[in-house]
Formats: C-alpha cells, sequence, structure tokens
C-alpha cells in the first residue's frame, strides 16, 4: 500500500508544493503522477527562487530568450514560469481530462508586489490566464483585504482561482462567499460554472510556529505548574484545531440553498486546500499536518520531503472531523491564556506578503544575475571598490530599500520615496527610452529628410540640459557620411557666437533651437541672431525651413515656431527636467539631424533600463549601487564626485556634472561634481573625493590605471564604468539619471527643482531690465583697480580679503583668497569668456596650480553656460565654495536684431547676476576683471595666481 496514492480514497487530494524545469522534463512528475496519485502542483515565488536561483538548470533557456531579445529582468522570470506551468499542466491534463476538470491543476501566483492593490492583482491575473492559455491553471492571489474583491472580480469573469495565504476562519468564510459571489455573477452572465475551479489554502504549520512561541513565553512567566502543563497541552493543536473548525465552516457554506442552486448549473465547490503542511518543529510528527487534516473534498499540498516521509510511514484515517469539541475548547483556552489567535493571524499574512516578496527579490535578483552575466560586454560593466565601513553602509541601505520596495516605489512615482513635494511630476525620464524607441521610425524618416537637404552642418543653440546632452554625442559620435556636423552654441560670448558663425556655412546649415519653456534667454536670443543670418543668406521667406524647434508644448518657442514656419517641432515631455532629457527628443533629435542611429542608441539605452528596473533589487542594479554609494559618501563628507572620462567620451563628464550638481546642490547639501580636473597622485586628494572612472574597452592606459589603484590602497571610494564602445553611451545617460535620483533621495533632497539657478536668472533679469530702460548695466565700484585689472567684490568679502592681507595689488588679494580654503573646500574658476581649446588650457592650469598647492578640488567652467548646470550647486549646495569668477570686455560686441540689448551686454549681466546671487548667499567670491588684451590678461592672472600659492 501506497499512504499517499490511498489518500484519495479517502476523498482528499494530493498536490505537490514544488516545480522546477528539471525535475519536469526528467520525468519526475509525470512518475509522482502515475505512482502516487499527485493531482496538482503548486507554486510560488520561494519555490521558483530555489529552482532558478540555486541552479544553473535554467542557464540555457535564459540564454535562448535571450538571443531573441534583450527583456525585462521580471519579463524573463514570466516566460520561465510561464514555459514551467505550461509543461506541467501539460504533465497533468490526462488527470484533469480523466476527472472532467475536477482536478488536475497547476497554481502560479500573481506577483507577490500587488498583495494590497485590487486594480494590479486583476490585470495581471488576467494577463497570466491568457498567457498560460491551459484549462487546468489557477492563478494564486492571496487573501488580503485587497485581494478578496480581486478574487471575485475574476471568478465572475470564470477564472480558475487558487486562494494563498489563508489563516483565518473568519476570512475563509469572507474567501468562500467571494467565490460564490462571483460565480453567482459568472452564471448570471451565461457562463458555464463546470469550468471554474477554486481551492482556498488554508495555512497551518506556520499558526503553530507563531503560537507555540507565545506560549513558550506565558510557560515561562507562569508559576503555578498546572498553568504550565495547561499551557503545554495546547502546544502543537492550535493549526490543526483551527483548520477543523474551518472545514466546519466548508460543510456549512457548500450545503446552503444557494450552492446547491449554483451547484445544479454544474459548479464545483470550492475546496479547503491544507498549506504549509512541512513540520517546523523537530519535536512534531514530520507528517503531523498529512495526518491529522485527512477529510473528503479537501486537497493537501505537500513538499517533496514531507511527501516521501508520508510515503513512508504515513497512516491514514479519516481525521479532519475528529475530536471537534476539543478543537473549539482548544481554542478557547488559548483565548483564556490571553493569546490572539485573529491578530497572529493578521500578522501572519502580513509576514506571509512580506516573505514572498522577500522570496520574489531574491528570485529576480538571482535573474538579474544571470542576465547580466549572460549578455556580457552588451551591458557596461560597473564595479565599486569600497572600503569596508563603506561597503558595509551601501549594503545595509540596499538592505533597507528592498525591504521597503523603494525602487518599486521610485518607478511608481511614490515622490515619498524624496520629500514628498512635487517630484512625482518630474518623472517622465522613466519611461522616455521606451516611449522614443517607439517613435524611431520617426526619427529614421527625419533624419533621411535631413540627409537629402545635403547640409553641411547642423548647430544646436540652448542651454543647460538643451545643449549638454547633444555635445556628448556631437564629439563622441564621428561625423557621419551624408549627414552635416552637429554643433553646439551654448554662450552669449561674442567670441564664441562668431567663431561658430565663421566655422559653418550659413545657408546650408540646419538650426536646431532647444528650449523646454522656450523662454531662456541665451537660445531665444541666439534664435533671433541666426535667424536674421539664414534670412539675409537665403531670403526672409525661406529662412524658417532652416529651423527646427524642440520645445515643451504650447511653450512660447512652440508658438513662434508655428509663426516662423519652422519646418519641424518636436515636442518634450513636460514630465521630463532638462538634465534628464538627453533620452527624449532634446538629445534625439539633435542625435538623429547628425545621421547617429537613434534605434540603436536607444535600443542599447534600454538594455541599462532594464538593468535599473522597479523589479531589479537594490543589490542588483546597476543605478541604484551607483546612487546609493553616492549619496551615502556624500553624507560621510565625500561630495566631491570626481569624474574621470577616456578621450572617447571625454565630454560625458559635462553633461553627468549638470546632472549631479543641479539635481543635488541645494538646501546647503548636495554632491559637487568635478570634471576635467586631470588625475593626479593620492597624495593630492583629501578625504572628500569620490571618484567615478568611465571609459570604453580597449582604452587602456598604464599610467592611468596605476593612479586609480594608488587611490584605492588609499582609500578613497573608486567606481569604474567600461563600456563596450561608444555605441553604449545611451547606457550611460541612464546609468547616471538613475543613480543621481537615488543619490537625492538618500541626501534627502528634490533632486528634480533648481531654485537657486532661478535666482540668478532673476538678478539677470533685474539687470537687463536696468539696461532697457536706461542704456546702461548699474554703475559698481571695485575694490582694487589697476591698469589690467578691476576686483570686485562685496563689503563682506573684502573686509575678510583684507583683515587676511589684501592690499593693492592682485596677487595679495588672490593670495587671501585662496587663504581662506580649508580640507574639504572646493576652489571654482567661473570664466565669463569664450570656451576655446585655449581657453580650457589656460583654466586647466590655473586649476591644477591650486589644487596641486592647496590640496582641494577644484572646477573650470565656463559662463554663462554653467549657470544652468553647476551654479544650481555653487548657490544652493554647501558652503565649501571659494569663487574667482573672470571677466573682460569683449573686443568687438554682437548686436542683437530687433534687441536693445547686445551679446556683450547680457554676458555682463548674466555674469554680475551670478556674482551678485553668490555674495547674497554668503558665498567666498571674488570676481576679476581683465582689461584690454585678453590673451595677454590671462596669461598675467595665471602666473598672479602660481605667486599667489608660492
Amino acid at each position: 500500500m501506497n499512504p499517499v496514492r490511498e489518500l484519495q480514497n479517502h476523498g482528499q487530494a494530493v498536490w505537490l508544493d514544488f516545480l522546477a524545469r528539471g525535475f519536469i522534463a526528467r520525468g519526475d512528475l509525470k512518475h509522482l503522477v502515475d505512482n502516487d496519485g499527485v493531482r496538482g502542483v503548486t507554486s510560488n515565488p520561494s519555490i521558483f527562487e530555489k529552482a532558478i536561483g540555486s541552479s544553473d538548470e535554467y542557464d540555457s533557456a535564459i540564454a535562448r530568450i535571450l538571443d531573441k531579445g534583450d527583456r525585462s529582468v521580471a519579463g524573463l522570470y514570466e516566460q520561465l514560469a510561464v514555459e514551467d506551468i505550461q509543461h506541467a499542466a501539460d504533465v497533468l491534463r490526462p488527470v484533469y481530462d480523466r476527472l472532467h476538470g475536477a482536478d488536475g491543476f497547476v497554481s502560479l501566483e500573481v506577483s507577490p508586489y500587488l498583495a494590497n492593490d485590487t486594480k494590479a492583482t486583476i490585470v495581471e491575473a488576467k494577463r497570466l490566464w491568457k498567457s498560460v492559455d491551459r484549462k487546468n491553471l489557477m492563478i494564486k492571489v492571496p487573501a488580503t483585504p485587497e485581494g478578496l474583491p480581486a478574487i471575485r472580480h475574476l471568478i465572475s469573469e470564470g477564472i480558475s482561482i487558487n486562494i494563498t495565504l489563508l489563516f483565518s476562519q473568519k476570512v475563509y468564510v469572507e474567501v468562500a462567499e467571494a467565490f460564490l459571489s462571483g460565480l453567482q455573477e459568472y452564471v448570471r452572465h451565461g457562463g458555464d460554472p463546470s469550468h471554474v475551479a477554486s481551492v482556498a489554502s488554508f495555512f497551518v504549520s506556520r499558526i503553530d510556529t507563531a503560537v507555540d512561541k507565545q506560549l513558550d513565553e506565558k510557560i515561562a512567566q507562569a508559576n503555578d505548574p498546572a498553568e504550565k502543563a495547561r499551557l503545554t497541552t495546547l502546544k502543537g493543536r492550535i493549526a490543526i484545531a483551527n483548520a477543523r473548525l474551518a472545514y466546519q465552516d466548508y460543510k456549512r457554506l457548500f450545503s446552503s440553498d444557494d450552492w446547491k442552486r449554483l451547484e445544479a448549473q454544474g459548479a464545483r465547490p470550492q475546496r479547503l486546500l491544507w498549506a504549509s503542511t512541512g513540520t517546523k518543529n523537530k519535536d512534531y510528527s514530520d507528517v503531523l499536518y498529512v495526518e491529522e487534516l485527512i477529510g473528503r473534498d479537501t486537497v493537501n499540498t505537500i513538499p517533496p520531503a514531507t511527501l516521501e516521509a508520508f510515503r513512508d510511514h504515513g497512516r491514514l484515517r479519516d481525521s479532519l472531523q475528529e475530536n471537534l469539541d476539543e478543537a473549539r475548547q482548544a481554542l478557547a483556552s488559548l483565548a483564556e491564556a490571553g493569546i490572539s489567535l485573529d491578530a497572529i493571524t493578521r500578522d501572519l499574512v502580513k509576514q506571509g506578503v512580506q516573505l514572498f516578496d522577500d522570496a520574489a527579490d531574491k528570485l529576480l535578483g538571482a535573474v538579474a544575475r544571470k542576465r547580466a552575466k549572460i549578455l556580457g560586454s552588451a551591458i557596461g560593466q560597473q564595479t565599486l571598490s569600497l572600503d569596508p565601513a563603506m561597503a558595509k553602509s551601501v549594503a545595509a541601505q540596499a538592505e533597507d530599500w528592498r525591504a521597503a520596495g523603494t525602487i518599486r516605489k521610485l518607478w511608481q512615482h511614490d515622490k515619498s520615496v524624496w520629500t514628498g513635494a512635487d517630484e512625482d511630476k518630474w518623472l517622465g525620464w522613466l519611461a522616455s527610452p521606451a516611449a522614443e524607441f517607439d517613435r524611431a521610425a520617426d526619427y529614421e524618416d527625419y533624419a533621411r529628410r535631413v540627409k537629402k537637404q545635403k547640409f553641411t552642418d547642423a548647430v544646436v543653440l540652448g542651454m543647460g540640459g538643451s545643449s549638454l546632452g547633444p555635445e556628448v554625442l556631437a564629439t563622441t559620435f564621428a561625423k557621419t557620411a551624408g549627414f552635416p556636423k552637429l554643433h553646439v552654441l551654448d554662450s552669449t560670448d561674442p567670441a564664441q557666437i562668431r567663431a561658430l558663425e565663421a566655422a559653418i556655412d550659413v545657408a546650408r546649415t540646419v538650426f536646431i533651437v532647444s528650449s523646454k519653456s522656450g523662454g531662456t534667454t541665451e537660445p531665444n536670443a541666439l534664435k533671433d541672431y541666426f535667424h536674421a543670418r539664414v534670412a539675409k543668406a537665403i531670403g526672409a521667406d525661406k529662412a524658417g525651413h532652416r529651423f527646427i524647434a524642440v520645445t515643451d508644448p504650447g511653450s512660447s518657442l512652440d508658438k513662434e515656431a508655428t509663426k516662423l514656419g519652422y519646418a519641424r517641432t518636436f515636442h518634450g515631455d513636460p514630465a521630463i527636467g532638462g538634465r534628464y532629457s538627453v533620452l527624449s527628443p532634446f538629445g534625439l533629435v539633435p542625435a538623429a539631424t547628425a545621421g547617429i542611429n537613434v534605434t540603436g542608441l536607444l535600443r542599447n539605452a534600454l538594455a541599462m533600463v532594464r538593468s535599473c528596473g522597479a523589479e531589479v533589487p537594490p543589490h542588483d542594479n546597476p543605478g541604484v549601487q551607483l546612487g546609493l554609494a553616492m549619496g551615502l559618501a556624500g553624507r560621510e563628507g565625500r561630495d566631491k564626485v570626481t569624474i574621470l572620462s577616456s578621450r572617447k567620451i571625454a565630454d560625458f563628464g559635462a553633461w553627468a556634472e549638470q546632472l549631479i550638481a543641479e539635481s543635488t546642490g541645494k538646501e546647503g547639501k548636495g554632491l559637487i561634481p568635478i570634471d576635467g580636473e586631470s588625475l593626479g597622485d593620492a597624495s593630492l586628494y583629501g578625504n572628500d573625493r569620490f571618484f567615478v572612472d568611465i571609459r570604453t574597452a580597449g582604452e587602456d592606459d598604464a599610467a592611468h590605471d596605476e593612479k586609480l589603484r594608488a587611490l584605492e590602497n588609499a582609500g578613497h571610494p573608486v567606481v569604474r564604468i567600461v563600456m563596450n564602445s561608444i555605441d553604449q553611451i545611451g547606457q550611460e545617460f541612464f546609468r547616471f539619471e538613475m543613480a543621481v535620483a537615488v543619490a537625492g533621495a538618500i541626501l534627502g533632497i528634490n533632486p528634480f527643482d533648481q531654485p537657486d539657478v532661478e535666482a540668478a536668472k532673476i538678478r539677470t533679469r533685474e539687470l537687463t531690465a536696468a539696461f532697457e530702460k536706461t542704456g546702461r548695466l548699474p554703475n559698481e565700484e571695485p575694490a582694487l583697480s589697476t591698469a589690467r585689472f578691476d576686483l570686485y567684490t562685496d563689503d563682506v568679502n573684502a573686509r575678510a580679503l583684507r583683515e587676511k592681507g589684501a592690499d593693492g595689488d592682485l596677487s595679495s588679494w588672490l593670495k587671501a583668497h585662496f587663504a581662506r580654503t580649508e580640507p574639504g573646500d572646493y576652489v571654482a574658476l567661473l570664466a565669463y569668456i569664450a570656451r576655446d581649446d585655449k581657453h580650457i588650457s589656460d583654466l586647466q592650469r590655473m586649476r591644477l596650480a591650486v589644487r596641486d598647492r592647496e590640496k582641494v578640488a577644484t572646477c573650470a567652467e565656463f559662463g554663462p553656460r554653467f549657470q544652468h548646470s553647476t551654479g544650481q550647486a555653487y548657490k544652493g549646495g554647501p558652503d565649501s565654495g571659494v569663487f574667482l569668477q573672470i571677466t573682460t570686455d569683449d573686443a568687438r560686441d554682437l548686436t542683437i536684431p530687433g534687441r536693445k540689448i547686445s551679446f556683450s551686454v547680457i554676458k555682463a549681466a548674466q555674469a554680475r547676476g551670478d556674482f551678485d546671487v553668490l555674495t547674497r548667499r554668503g558665498r567666498r567670491a571674488l570676481r576679476v576683471h581683465l582689461k584690454g588684451d585678453l590673451r595677454s590678461g590671462l596669461s598675467q592672472l595665471g602666473d598672479a595666481i602660481t605667486g599667489a600659492l608660492n
């Protein structure tokens, strides 16, 4: 006699609580069906985690799926699970057919993350039902308060349901009533109830584990031996008593008149299923929860070890209705002892959801790791080298985020991830790569039209997020044959504008005016200037056709583009801020114009989107890992994020610089990005540094690598990112967007606003308004004036500098200024001059002199472009900056058609507005104005800085 098989003679079906691909493929499941009479299979995240995460038997299946195209981690797991469920259902289909649909079921669970979401549970259950497409499928739905209406709804649509995480008699009655109500609804609409099956999975052993723990505490506290003995007799009895009394509810509910009417139409009862029947307490029989719960019209879902044990030594009897009075007395005694079974069962539901969440996290983490391993170099590789304390801190924070489901909340646009302000309105960048990929054909068609025009050049007129992303693309990708060369102009400096104009053929150039709001000063002035130039070159009636607008719907630029007859207007998503917009039309239109493969760029970006997806736990989520490390390092004082970009992607740091600074530098907090500061010896760096080294594979630099290792050995955190090729640049855009959003949450700020950028804009508008009214900017009095230099600052800074020795020459003021730096500070050179190779080199020499002497981080920025970037952090971030602004009189100005104001005046107003806000915020700031020839002035300034540092 086989006790397992004999259970069916007592009216009980045996289901197996286990599922794995190899188990099915080897014929093991069929063997249990044929020899033990197993009639069903259940699955859950814990089961799949053990099957997928603990072996390599799924590796080839994952590789096969990915060979046909990348998938999200959740999509990858779901395809594996659906295939396994289908295979198991096919093995059990003969049982289903032989029993005319009374048994032979396989269960697949909706995501445990949806346990408290009725609507999402319904949507996923219907999708899984359709995907598996097997009559002998049951969808598992938890018996949470939100699960009950989902159960009713799904039954009303003819979907077979396995209700899981059921502990309480009271909730069981609600579950059964939901089934009956749903079935009545289904029949009312003409459904055949004989096709609808359901089981109510009543959990057993977990109840004894929880009750016994409280009983042990009561026993330890009791002084009366008789009381100790009475409490001891309750151990190991409550779960069985609870289940037996639930079975009495089943008999009552399924003998009612309502049920008899349904049964007459072919309905099948919702059977009670005993779940969690593996014995947890070694003092109890290993087959306790099988032997004591044998009864008609029930199911026992048994884990493999318990099934083997029962086959070996299980004893059969109709036990389910035994000793019912004793069962009632046991529950009454438990209540008299002050232990609430209702409270325990409520907690067990919550714990059960959390345990399944935990298992799902482990499962999806395992799938994520396997996906990453199989894709290999198709995804940029990231390694974090952190000291033990920081590594422990990051791991702990990652676990906190995992347990709280914070990544899922982020993807669900939950503003509580940050400050609870308006962050939920600025998360369009999460979905942008996928949305734009669906529009890739439109970009390709646009690119073909551009190519037909035979333009020689394309110029982006924009600032901040509208310019820095396109600039990375312009400098990273070589010119595509047949397409225009891509340029970016984000300056009001007349010399820089004139240099750009000299480098292009205006008559054969397409201009991309890029502004989200349409009201930004710089692109509007540049637009007016170049529209006049184009009109002069090809005629006013044709000029508009050489312009493309990229802007948000309804903006002033949107309206003007229509008025001026622009060739095309691309609309951005108002839910995407400028610095997060590179994988939206603001980056993709310039890319398509230059003939860059937008489809490939987005396809690569989507690989990183999937790696950073909602379902990928923090420990395995590259964007989240980088963000946690940056944010926690910043909180510990390592707030100078030093970006080291290799030659092929040298401009990436300028884009990342803006993203980091403008997102995190506010409320006196933030990360200060350091871009373009060439790597020096480890001795030059303080404990405020966090290094990110990004390069493409094959760009080997032995000296650079040696310096990185020295930094690691000195205890500095170093993140290494290696892209397989420049084609993966889109991945890095998204990795950093996710990382900065996460870092903002760690810092406790809103990473999507920029209040201090707005402050500088307001002050600039005040100054330009004064010019338009009077014909000149307001007078300002220098703190020192010489033949070659004027120095400006506010009274507070002037007094502080004089106290440190500033007197009648430039060097003394610079010496006093740099003497104000402290460990953990940074020095920023803010030059309102043309940004060209020579001037970049000049500023590099100055900044490195400061770094090497003062051993502080340095920034070298060009205005006004940095105002839309690092300017936010300089004004709103930590008060650790020492600023030297550099201005000059322009040798030649440029007028703007239709305006009273010129580019020189705009630039001067921007510089003064920027400086005024710095000083009003109490920053240590000094402005040096170069007179006469700029080249000699910069040379003398460099000499003065060197002298001041000695």
